[in-house]
């Protein structure tokens, strides 16, 4: 593992301004997710509001990325790309991972949206997942090693038969999108260097779970099965997954919770903490 960055007070009220931005448009792309919506038409809300924030949606041109959003319908666990001839259908959910860099700092968050009626295994799905975040959050703190976020994570899912995927993880932030460490989402090896590196002041991370209804082929584990466009990650069985994500600091008065899903709780009408 490479050395984890380390940032300072005034590093930490930039990407605060940048994750401000990232919850502006979350709540804005809330409000047009509904049936018979085109994924394109959602992506175009998102970067638009992005602009107008004075930031640049970071994913866009990342690595190729063709989109400002990634938008992951269903059985789609991560970086699904808002294709023309998709539509969102009555019954479906939709992850929406935005990043936005602001002042030369990310912030980057994830939430999982009900598009009209769900039905009920998947709405379980959906507050399971974010449970299990917020469980994470609660041991990430100064002096616990990253290893106890993934073994939260894993732990929790677990007893509801859900799975997490082998391949994608939290991840450090700031001047970069992906920063050191790379957080998994289930239980490390006793000797892992995660098990051995210790959060710290001055670090900041995004914790993301990517969860899927059912066992994996490995148990409480799955590798997702990754489409010709070499981005869409799918389930292996095609059960749905959600994913929720914070990005969170490290200062000298604990952890903090930079991201909010408040501003498009409102929008929704559901009560949501942060």
């Amino acid at each position: 593992m490479s050395k984890i960055a380390k940032y300072t007070d005034e590093d930490f009220a930039k990407m605060r301004e940048s994750a401000k931005v990232v919850a502006v448009t979350l709540a804005e792309v809330a409000k047009v997710i509904k049936p018979g919506v085109p994924l394109t038409y959602i992506d175009q809300i998102g970067e638009q509001c992005i602009r107008d924030h004075h930031a640049t949606p970071a994913c866009k041109g990342y690595m190729g990325y063709p989109a400002a959003l990634c938008l992951s319908v269903n059985d789609v666990v991560v970086h699904g790309i808002p294709y023309p001839n998709l539509y969102l259908r009555d019954g479906d959910i939709i992850s929406v991972d935005c990043v936005a860099l602001l002042n030369g700092y990310h912030g980057d968050f994830c939430y999982t949206f009900e598009v009209g009626e769900v039905d009920p295994e998947t709405h379980l799905l959906l507050e399971r997942t974010k449970e299990s975040l917020y469980k994470a959050i609660e041991v990430a703190k100064e002096g616990h090693t990253f290893s106890e976020i993934g073994t939260t994570i894993e732990q929790y899912v677990a007893q509801f038969d859900y799975s997490v995927p082998t391949e994608f993880t939290g991840h450090g932030i700031g001047i970069g999108m992906h920063e050191e460490p790379s957080i998994p989402n289930y239980s490390v090896r006793r000797f892992d260097s995660l098990s051995r590196t210790k959060i710290e002041k001055g670090m900041s991370f995004c914790i993301e779970p990517m969860v899927k209804i059912g066992k994996g082929q490995f148990k409480t584990r799955f590798k997702s099965r990754i489409d010709k466009d070499e981005w869409t990650a799918r389930t292996p069985d095609n059960k749905p997954a959600a994913h929720y994500e914070h990005q969170l600091i490290v200062t000298e008065k604990g952890t903090e919770i930079i991201s909010s899903y408040k501003l498009l709780g409102e929008v929704i009408g559901t009560e949501e903490l942060y």
